[in-house]
């Protein structure tokens, strides 16, 4: 097979673990528009890496699931338990439209979660009221969101974010989750770890949460896909605080465990790279924005 049908190949192999279909022509228009980002920000070089950003987005779905009411929202307003791969594909295409896509595409696929929130009101068991727009539980999504997609690049990315560049990463996020409604976000990675940690008081590991935690590590895939989908959810575990963890029930990885998981992910994850780097959204993306007809 010759190097470009074999791109293609692997690129078309990524695609369907999410449910994608095809190149993503899309973000080939219009031409010359950066979108809320650009090339030269740190959120086009995260978000370009397909394992770390499955890490990451286990680990903030782990993550969000300890909290009552924003687990509430996704149990009681969407079909996660029934198609897990569904959910994340949308999350997938929420990412890559809002971080990757021109203006008018990013707009509107934040537009479109903001009108879905404003149906997502209920109340939890004990009769406590949720509602997806709150800015508190929006805070709590998004710190858990951006903490993961920056751990898992710096820990199975090819080229970890030099000092400040981790902040600069924390801080291009912010733009997107305030247009989604949260508030007072935080700039700096410290400050993002600390905001996580205040909510700490307001968590819960009950049995929603042990379903999404057995749904996760039972994740529905092809055969072929298993090994390595079974590193991903380790890692997912692994990107986790200690008390997170703890919550949840799981022992610590050893150290051993950890350094296993992290070099066999990188090996896994240098033919996806090089796949996408000419196949992937980020790549489509920026030939629209130097203008090149692909």
């Amino acid at each position: 097979m010759n190097p470009l049908n074999l791109r293609a190949s692997i690129a078309n192999q990524v695609r369907q673990m999410t449910g994608g279909k095809g190149p993503p022509m899309a973000f080939l228009e219009p031409k010359g528009d950066p979108g809320l980002f650009g090339p030269q920000s740190m959120v086009w070089q995260v978000h370009a890496h397909f394992v770390p950003m499955l890490v990451g987005g286990l680990s903030s779905l782990l993550m969000q699931a300890l909290h009552p009411l924003a687990l509430a929202g996704v149990w009681d307003h969407s079909s996660f338990r029934q198609d897990l791969k569904a959910r994340l594909g949308r999350t997938a295409f929420y990412i890559a439209s809002t971080s990757y896509g021109g203006r008018e595409m990013a707009m509107q696929s934040i537009h479109r979660v903001r009108h879905i929130h404003l149906a997502v009101i209920g109340t939890l068991p004990d009769g406590t009221p949720y509602r997806a727009d709150d800015p508190v539980l929006l805070k709590w999504v998004h710190l858990g969101e951006v903490l993961s997609f920056l751990g898992a690049y710096q820990q199975f990315g090819a080229v970890p974010l030099a000092s400040g560049q981790d902040d600069q990463y924390i801080q291009e996020m912010a733009l997107l989750g305030e247009l989604l409604g949260a508030e007072a976000l935080p700039h700096h990675v410290s400050e993002a770890n600390w905001m996580l940690q205040s909510y700490r008081s307001e968590l819960v590991y009950d049995e929603r949460t042990r379903s999404v935690v057995d749904l996760i590590e039972n994740f529905p895939c092809r055969a072929i896909d298993a090994p390595v989908l079974k590193l991903i959810i380790a890692a997912a575990f692994h990107l986790l605080p200690e008390w997170a963890l703890l919550m949840l029930g799981k022992t610590p990885a050893s150290a051993t465990e950890k350094l296993f998981v992290r070099h066999a992910l990188k090996l896994v994850a240098k033919p996806i790279d090089w796949a996408l780097d000419s196949e992937g959204v980020a790549a489509y993306s920026r030939k629209r924005v130097e203008s090149i007809i692909c």
